[in-house]
């Protein structure tokens, strides 16, 4: 088993802390097979049922594929969301893959429902900020919304995304683009 990559954001007064734990492939893996309790062990942390819902399942699948062509990007695209300093685990984050040839690359995360209202998703966008932010071929982060998705776009005020246009996206149909041109 390899050690988990995480990173931490400090906790303001009041607000949601995160660390973001990497989910090998072992993990995921694990939790196509439906093994929970075989992946919470590899992944080191308790994953809840949320990582086997029908929506995470599909992801777990795309970034295991995704690693198998480019084993590069396992850092970079499937993390556990701890909330600190419970440790519980409140969702998965990561980016859709490692920097493109321009220094962009988009995040994506979800928060289990019994978890939202919480400032979880916030707390792993600002880590996932962080993250970038200390990447030196990160240059851009992006995010994609659909435009009804009022608690997404509620997640990204504040910190320093732009929109920039709209694309459709075959699962989610009509996106809006956001970018942040100088993550930190």
């Amino acid at each position: 088993m390899t050690e988990p990559i995480k990173h931490r954001i400090p906790s303001a007064a009041g607000r949601a802390s995160v660390r973001l734990v990497q989910l090998s492939p072992a993990v995921l893996a694990a939790l196509l097979d439906g093994d929970l309790a075989g992946a919470s062990a590899r992944a080191g942390v308790a994953l809840t049922d949320f990582f086997l819902a029908e929506e995470a399942l599909w992801l777990w699948r795309l970034r295991l594929d995704q690693i198998a062509a480019d084993p590069g990007s396992a850092r970079w695209v499937a993390r556990a969301a701890v909330a600190e300093p419970e440790g519980e685990v409140v969702g998965y984050a990561g980016f859709h893959g490692p920097p493109d040839a321009a220094g962009m690359v988009e995040v994506g995360y979800s928060v289990a429902p019994d978890r939202r209202r919480r400032g979880h998703a916030r707390a792993i966008l600002a880590e996932l900020l962080r993250w970038a932010g200390a990447e030196s071929g990160v240059r851009t982060v992006r995010a994609s919304i659909r435009p009804d998705n009022t608690a997404s776009l509620a997640t990204i005020s504040g910190f320093g995304f732009v929109e920039v246009g709209e694309q459709w996206d075959e699962v989610d149909g009509r996106e809006l683009l956001f970018e942040c041109p100088e993550p930190h």
